[in-house]
């Protein structure tokens, strides 16, 4: 399966990444903590080249707390650092904050060797769509600057953000990339809404994460709809879900895609439980 996606407005964005990189100190990716891997866009990795870069793993109050300490420690054994936050949590944003100035300490001390004055240090925010970009930026910006929406692709240009005195952002759209080579990125990626739903089955999505929690999460799969880690014959899990939910449609028979959307709307929304959908092993 190979999913391709690539508006034209992500292209332009590209090319916007590329030649305003020197503008800027260090570069702030935000990656969804239920899919840290897959949800970074390898093409932007090559354009990013050395550019000191800091990792944000947003939602991280709807991933598994264990994973994602460990995905953190994977991220800093590539000496990459690593913050996973709650963009409703002050706290995490003052980390965010923190790590910022941090990061841009260097540069400064370079202007103040050179006799400049000092200047608040830049980033570059960059992310996939729908990771969480907007939300963010208006908490650290503490006011509503970018556009929020849980539809992918709401941001559309270039903005720069100040956050209080320590630093400012150069906002930029989230950019996906040209196609997806391993199924399985597409899957967790339309899983936690990244994607359009409509470029992909919702009923495979769904049965890719009923697969996954029977392996991962059978506790909270078996709380949710009574579902066994045992039980291979997804036909029978679609019919048990509908029928303990009530998705049905006339006549009473399984409605498959009440069953899909009722099932997708509990993962996004944190009702089947605290999950992340890859390990740094997958």
């Amino acid at each position: 399966m190979t999913i391709q996606w690539f508006p034209g407005h992500m292209a332009k964005a590209r090319r916007e990444v590329e030649e305003k990189l020197k503008l800027v100190d260090f570069v702030m990716e935000l990656v969804d903590a239920r899919a840290p891997l897959s949800s970074q866009n390898p093409m932007l990795q090559q354009v990013l080249q050395n550019k000191p870069k800091m990792v944000v793993l947003m939602k991280k109050d709807l991933a598994d707390s264990r994973e994602t300490d460990r995905w953190i420690s994977h991220f800093k054994d590539q000496n990459i650092h690593a913050v996973a936050i709650n963009v409703n949590d002050k706290a995490d944003l003052k980390r965010v904050i923190q790590l910022g100035k941090e990061l841009g300490q260097a540069k400064m001390e370079k202007l103040r060797k050179k006799g400049i004055q000092p200047r608040p240090a830049r980033a570059m925010i960059i992310g996939i769509p729908n990771v969480g970009k907007s939300s963010l930026i208006n908490r650290l910006a503490n006011k509503k600057i970018a556009k929020t929406g849980d539809k992918p692709g709401v941001t559309k240009k270039q903005l720069w953000i100040k956050v209080k005195k320590d630093f400012e952002l150069l906002d930029t759209p989230g950019i996906l990339w040209p196609k997806f080579e391993d199924e399985l990125v597409g899957y967790r990626l339309a899983a936690i809404g990244t994607i359009k739903d409509q470029l992909l089955s919702l009923q495979d999505i769904v049965a890719f994460v009923i697969k996954y929690m029977q392996e991962h999460y059978p506790k909270q799969l078996k709380e949710r709809y009574a579902i066994e880690a045992d039980v291979e014959d997804m036909w029978e899990i679609f019919l048990s879900i509908g029928k303990q939910r009530g998705a049905l449609e006339s006549g009473g028979n399984v409605n498959f895609e009440k069953v899909s959307d009722l099932v997708i709307g509990d993962l996004r929304t944190g009702k089947l439980g605290d999950i992340t959908l890859e390990t740094p092993e997958n």
